[in-house]
């Protein structure tokens, strides 16, 4: 009997000894992840993020012809847009117009409106010659650039779309599109915009 004392004796303090390091680790990861949670930021709110575009704007456009067939022929020419809150500012609604010999007569409008959920904003293209609006652009703002993506189709193929704004702090905000059709291994560029603010809007601007 004793020696089967014994034994259990030793048994347990095995035990003891082994179990002792794990509670240790698992001590351990548990302030660990207490610290990783309080330390984490939490996600930033960019529902402010095109507020720069508020305003009255004078655009130069650049736009490629025949987007992917290989062509290297730009056109340029120039155009308006009015910005303005909707929802106090929760979406926007852009009123684009350009009349050239070149690119002819274009209206359109962006609707752009954010999720406070996803963090994401959806912008949403339509022009006056079908009155259809295009699949949203999703995505956000990162250290002050934004991207967007799409799938849309062209010529009968399906196509990668991708709106790059940059510039959004300086006094004339750039916008890029860009199309992909090999699943955004590649982009081509199509469509540039450099805006200019029409001077004396800025006071009226801050009043929408």
């Amino acid at each position: 009997m004793k020696i089967k004392h014994i034994r259990t004796y030793l048994i347990v303090c095995s035990l003891l000894v082994f179990l002792q390091p794990l509670r240790g680790f698992a001590q351990q990861n548990s302030e660990t992840a207490k610290t990783e949670a309080q330390t984490a930021l939490p996600e930033r709110d960019g529902q402010h993020d095109f507020d720069f575009e508020l305003g009255t704007w004078n655009i130069h456009l650049k736009k490629l012809m025949r987007p992917l067939t290989g062509s290297t022929t730009w056109v340029e020419f120039d155009g308006s847009s009015v910005t303005r809150k909707v929802w106090d500012g929760r979406a926007q609604l852009e009123q684009f117009e350009t009349d050239s010999s070149i690119a002819g007569h274009i209206e359109g409008l962006t609707l752009r409106m954010y999720n406070p959920q996803s963090h994401e904003w959806r912008l949403y293209w339509a022009n006056n010659k079908n009155g259809i609006m295009d699949p949203p652009q999703i995505g956000e703002f990162k250290n002050g650039r934004g991207e967007f993506y799409a799938q849309d189709i062209l010529n009968g193929k399906s196509i990668l779309i991708r709106f790059v704004w940059s510039n959004t702090t300086a006094i004339t905000p750039h916008f890029e599109q860009s199309f992909s059709e090999d699943g955004g291994k590649t982009w081509e560029v199509n469509w540039i915009t450099d805006q200019t603010r029409v001077r004396g809007k800025e006071e009226s601007d801050k009043a929408q």
